[in-house]
This record gives C-alpha cells, sequence and structure tokens, in this order.
C-alpha cells in the first residue's frame, strides 16, 4: 500500500493546488501563523539586558537551554517574550491525560464525546496558564542570579517576566490551534518544527566555520550528512511500521437485512508514544547541569560531581537517558492506549480476535502485544536519540540537532503530508461528485 507521501507525489501538481482553493488558503494561513510566531522569538523579555545576556549565555549555556532553544529556535538564549514557547501546553496535557485514569469524574468527561472533550481541553488550558506562570517565576529568579542580565531585579521584574511569558506561551497555544482548525497539520506540533528548523541555517554556518578552522574534515562532514540522511529514511520507515491484530464482527439481523459479517484489523503503531519520552528523558537529566548554571557561584561539591557525571555524552548520561527513554514509552503508551478500555470498545460493537474470548481475555491479549511492540518501539527511540549524541561529542561536533529534533521534523512532515493528501483527495471526490451531478440533471 503506497504512503502518503508516495500518493502525493503522483497526484500532486500546481494545476491540482490551484483548483483547491481552501487547500491553498489553509497553507496561506498556516504560513502566516508561523511566521508570527517566529516574530515573537526576536523580541526580548523587558527588563533584561541582551548584551550581558547573550555574554553569559556564550560562557555558561548548556543543560537545558540547549534542549529547549533548539526546540524554539533559539528564543531560550535570546530570552525573548515566547521563551517558554508550547512546552507547557504539551505538559499540562499530558498531566490531564494521566490525570483522566486515576480520577473517575475525568474519566466520564473523557467519555461524553464533543462535550466532553471540550471541556477536558479548557482544563488542559488552565493547567497551562499555571505551569507556564510557575516556570516563568523560575527563569526570572535564575536571571536575576545570573550576572548582571537583569537591569534592575526585584519583585516588579518578577511579576513582569511572569506576565509577559505566561501572556507568550497562551498566545502561542492560540496560535496552534488556529493552524489546527484553519490551517494544515496539527498546530502545535508545527509551532516546535518551526522553531526546530529556524536553527537549520545556524548549525549550517557552524558546521562551516569548524571546516574552515578545521576542526572538521570535509570527509566527516560528508559521513554526517550521509548518517543524516540515512537516520531519516530509519525514522520514516520506523514510524509508518504498525502491528495489525485481526478483528472480525459477527453478522446480526436487523429486520430483513442482515449485518456485520465483515473483518477488520486494530492497528497499533512500533512508536505509540511518539516524541515525548525523549524529550522528558533529556529534560529530566539535564535539570542539575541547568541549575549549576544558574548558581554556579554557590554550587555545592556534591552537585558538582553531579553535573559532571551527568553531562552529555557522558556514560552515565547515555545510560540513564536510555532507561528514562523506555520507562516514558511505556508509561505514555498505558495512558495513550489502556488495554481495557481498548477491549472493551471492542466489545461494544461486537468486535472479536479470532480466537479470544471479549472482555477480560482480549484486554490481556492486547496488553501481551502492546508490550512487546513498545519494547521495540522504545528501543527505536533510544537509538535514534542516543547514536547523534554518541556521534556527535565523539568526534567533538558542535551540532544542536539531535535525534530528538529530526524525530519531531519528520513525524511533523509525515502527518502534515498525509493531511495535505487526504484534502487534494477531497477536492477530487467533489469534482466527480459534481460532474455526475450534471449529468443527471441533463439526462
Amino acid at each position: 500500500m503506497p504512503s502518503a507521501a508516495e500518493q502525493l507525489a503522483a497526484n500532486f501538481s500546481l494545476q491540482n493546488l490551484g483548483k483547491s482553493q481552501e487547500l491553498r488558503q489553509r497553507i496561506l494561513f498556516t504560513l502566516g501563523a508561523l511566521i508570527v510566531a517566529r516574530l515573537g522569538t526576536f523580541i526580548p523579555l523587558p527588563g533584561i539586558d541582551p548584551a550581558v545576556l547573550a555574554q553569559q549565555v556564550s560562557q555558561q549555556g548548556g543543560g537545558l537551554l540547549d534542549v529547549f532553544g533548539t526546540l524554539t529556535g533559539g528564543a531560550v538564549q535570546r530570552m525573548a517574550i515566547f521563551a517558554l514557547s508550547i512546552m507547557p501546553y504539551i505538559t499540562s496535557s499530558i498531566i490531564i491525560q494521566v490525570m483522566t485514569t486515576v480520577f473517575p469524574e475525568l474519566e466520564a468527561l473523557k467519555k461524553e464525546g464533543e462535550a466532553g472533550r471540550k471541556t477536558i481541553n479548557q482544563y488542559t488550558r488552565y493547567g497551562t496558564v499555571f505551569i507556564a506562570a510557575m516556570q516563568a517565576y523560575g527563569i526570572a529568579i535564575g536571571l536575576e542570579h545570573w550576572g548582571n542580565a537583569v537591569i534592575h531585579p526585584g519583585w516588579f521584574f518578577r511579576i513582569e517576566a511572569m506576565i509577559t511569558l505566561t501572556a507568550g506561551t497562551i498566545f502561542l497555544m492560540w496560535i496552534g490551534e488556529q493552524i489546527t482548525s484553519r490551517g494544515i497539520g496539527n498546530g502545535i506540533s508545527l509551532v516546535i518544527m518551526a522553531g526546530i528548523v529556524a536553527r537549520i541555517p545556524t548549525v549550517f554556518l557552524q558546521t562551516l566555520e569548524q571546516v574552515r578552522t578545521g576542526a572538521l574534515s570535509i570527509p566527516m562532514v560528508v559521513a554526517f550528512a550521509v548518517f543524516a540522511v540515512a537516520l531519516v529514511a530509519f525514522i520514516v520507515f520506523m514510524e509508518r511500521a504498525q502491528r495489525r491484530l485481526f478483528v472480525t464482527y459477527p453478522k446480526r439481523q436487523v429486520g430483513n437485512k442482515v449485518y456485520g459479517g465483515e473483518s477488520s484489523h486494530l492497528p497499533i503503531k512500533l512508536n505509540v508514544s511518539g516524541v515525548i519520552p525523549p524529550i522528558f528523558a533529556s529534560s529530566l537529566l539535564l535539570l542539575p547541569s541547568t541549575y549549576a548554571s544558574f548558581n554556579a557561584q554557590n554550587m555545592p561539591e556534591w552537585l558538582s560531581t553531579v553535573v559532571t557525571y551527568l553531562s552529555r555524552g557522558q556514560p552515565l548520561y547515555m545510560f540513564l537517558y536510555g532507561a528514562l527513554i523506555f520507562f516514558f514509552s511505556f508509561f505514555y503508551t498505558s495512558v495513550v492506549m489502556p488495554p481495557e478500555e481498548t477491549a472493551e470498545n471492542l466489545k461494544k460493537y461486537g468486535g472479536v480476535f479470532p480466537g479470544i474470548r471479549p472482555g477480560k481475555k482480549s484486554a490481556e491479549f492486547i496488553d501481551y502485544t502492546l508490550t512487546r511492540v513498545t519494547v521495540v518501539g522504545a528501543a527505536y527511540l533510544a537509538f535514534v536519540c542516543l547514536i547523534p549524541e554518541f556521534l556527535f561529542y565523539k568526534y567533538n561536533v558542535s551540532f544542536s540537532l539531535g535525534g530528538t529534533s529530526i524525530l519531531i521534523v519528520v513525524s511533523v512532515t509525515m502527518d502534515t503530508v498525509a493531511q495535505i493528501q487526504s484534502h487534494l483527495i477531497a477536492q477530487q471526490y467533489e469534482g466527480l461528485l459534481k460532474k455526475s451531478k450534471l449529468r443527471g440533471a441533463r439526462r
């Protein structure tokens, strides 16, 4: 079966795009919204000295600054009004998803359909505001202890930073929701992808500078380029991989008509958890080094030792990084696709696995299959994230786009291409229906 990208390549043409006015408007709206999101990453936070901040970042940068700087397109290093980006929204949505499995009230809302989904989305927005405010307060405190980056430290600056950074996150969340409803693709994912793609020219210039100074040889750069292309192809293959569970629906008679009797399948993606495990794993591991960069003068000796062992490229860091990826992969998969709920939904619509009784036995079968698939998916995520880290730090390459960034870009691109293809197919079906109606009218 050809993929969405292959179908799009076969059917895409400027003529087809020109005929689909709605798709063209959606693409233009998406590009305009992403441009607005990028402009906000260059507006500095009020109350800070940009020159002093740039000097401090160049001297003591690292840790979470590098991770979130890559995801935000450099907004963290510039301490712009969009420095928090969309990460508080992602954290809030994950917390709400976990809470739905703990609190029966939220689980009941989840089953209410569209009305319940709107209520849960509203709770997610409230959580985003709270998390963004707390993170903004922490950033304000850290900036006051980070050299002379803050012009007038105190409560006025802290409140000002909290309001500005929280408002920036809310505005980005609104832009993402507008892209999802009026544009093309998933808006939240596209905002993150835009920040990563914006870093590519900087990375390219840094690589050229290393070649010019002799830090990198041309054969090594070519080898890294070939490796990057192979890694992208591997990610595309693994993201499309899925385990299909055969499902049959029994026949049932309603009046004089017989319904059902067909067979289908339950698709289980190899990587159900997406890019959440690498992001959370790297964030937890880099917390000590981030704290140390803000409090280098008052850092205790034991914390200095921990930071040394948890530096990027160190064996302990690599081991814990892989272990946390496995943990979050299993944890998030159990939240997103609980076996009991999936088996109950199949039982509700009359679907059964051949040779397996509905209910508890089906849930055990789904859990067994999901566990095996998640092991392969977690190993794939660990390989994609650890191999670039090992290569780049083994050969001392200044390359900020790691496996997580490449994984996000490839996944979001595949999802967006699939949506464009679906819009083009819908436009072709509408044209066929209009032609058939005109022919019927002539007859």
